[in-house]
């Protein structure tokens, strides 16, 4: 059972204090707070946890503070829609950039940082074309314990520096252990929080559930969670489920293909149809990842690479971020060089991205007014 309370409910009010009083009252439920902090509006959603069916609507409905109930049946208690009109505010603001369902951001970069060369040229790219966000591997999981597995953390100093000598504000990097939580965290506050990191969860640690309850314990930094490359959707939105039960719902969801035969000639296969469907799900923004989808640059009869038009089909549906490889010397790259897009089509690919998402907000835009037409 989830309550919502009227909007900008002081926490240090008498009515907030005689609210919780009574939810501690309760024999065999446990509550949790969530806020969000918005610019004129803070909303604030207390989480009713135990058995909530012996709970009598009404009488709760009564409590001081509370403007409605909403009951839970869907396995996806914190970040799930649990009505057909759930339209609770669920985007979230990280070193100033929001993320949303109704927000937009490309991350290009490094699939992993292989020279501060490399780095440098990229944010130098990024920055001239007007990006603030971009993706950097120090920590990589590989297939073979022999393939290089990133420099980890005595590159992030000049990772770190490097972002906040051109205005990089928020920087997508792969975790694969708890000990690397704080190799970031001290790291950060050797450059003076230059930049701000999303944690990415990769497609292999989906299941590794002891680590997503420690990231998911940390509210410190946002999450970009992977959808498991062999497993479910369903088992994908409840690994994201474990790091928002154990407090951190800064969590984006992010769709790479499955791993599968079926979608040869391309590394995986494409899932971004699911991009709505997560949507229509749970409340957390969605991201592609169409370079570890396609894995080549194998180019279509009309010019565009595969890549471009995978990009185009994740925004189509709604996408809200996309994550992609870049790199300036792909001939030098340890990691992925193949599949790495170049600096000379930074601009086309994201002309190409403003193009397809003007074209998805018409499309809403126009739903929108034949649903209320």
């Amino acid at each position: 059972m989830i309550l919502v309370l009227a909007p900008n409910t002081p926490p240090d009010g008498s009515a907030y204090r005689e609210l919780i009083q009574r939810l501690d009252q309760l024999t065999g439920i446990k509550h949790r707070v969530h806020r969000e902090i918005g610019d004129e509006v803070t909303l604030t959603e207390i989480y009713l946890i135990g058995n909530t069916a012996a709970l009598n609507p009404e009488v709760v409905q009564q409590f001081p503070c509370v403007e409605r109930i909403v009951r839970i049946s869907e396995p996806y208690r914190v970040l799930g829609r649990h009505q057909q009109n759930d339209n609770r505010v669920s985007s979230f603001e990280y070193n100033g950039i929001r993320f949303g369902q109704d927000t937009f951001h490309v991350f290009a970069g490094l699939c992993a940082v292989d020279s501060r060369e490399s780095v440098e040229t990229m944010m130098r790219a990024l920055r001239g074309h007007g990006q603030m966000c971009s993706r950097m591997g120090a920590y990589k999981p590989r297939t073979s314990p022999y393939a290089f597995q990133g420099y980890g953390k005595t590159c992030l100093p000049y990772v770190f520096e490097l972002a906040g000598k051109y205005g990089i504000k928020v920087i997508a990097m792969e975790i694969t252990h708890e000990s690397h939580i704080d190799e970031i965290r001290d790291n950060l506050r050797t450059t003076g929080n230059a930049t701000g990191v999303m944690l990415q969860i990769g497609t292999r640690n989906t299941q590794n559930f002891e680590l997503l309850k420690i990231i998911g314990r940390q509210q410190e930094f946002p999450v970009l969670l992977k959808r498991g490359f062999g497993i479910t959707l369903d088992e994908s939105l409840n690994a994201a489920e474990y790091l928002a039960s154990e407090g951190n719902r800064k969590v984006v969801f992010c769709l790479r293909g499955m791993k599968t035969n079926m979608g040869d000639p391309h590394r995986n296969f494409v899932d971004f149809a699911h991009v709505p469907t997560i949507k229509r799900l749970t409340r957390m923004p969605v991201c592609v990842d169409p370079s570890h989808s396609v894995g080549s640059r194998a180019v279509s009869p009309d010019g565009l690479l595969d890549v471009f038009h995978v990009t185009a089909q994740g925004i189509i549906a709604g996408a809200n971020m996309v994550l992609v490889d870049f790199h300036p010397f792909p001939e030098k790259a340890l990691v992925d060089g193949p599949q790495a897009l170049r600096l000379n089509e930074l601009q086309h690919f994201l002309d190409d991205t403003a193009l397809v998402r003007e074209t998805y907000l018409k499309r809403a835009t126009r739903a929108a007014q034949e649903i209320t037409s």
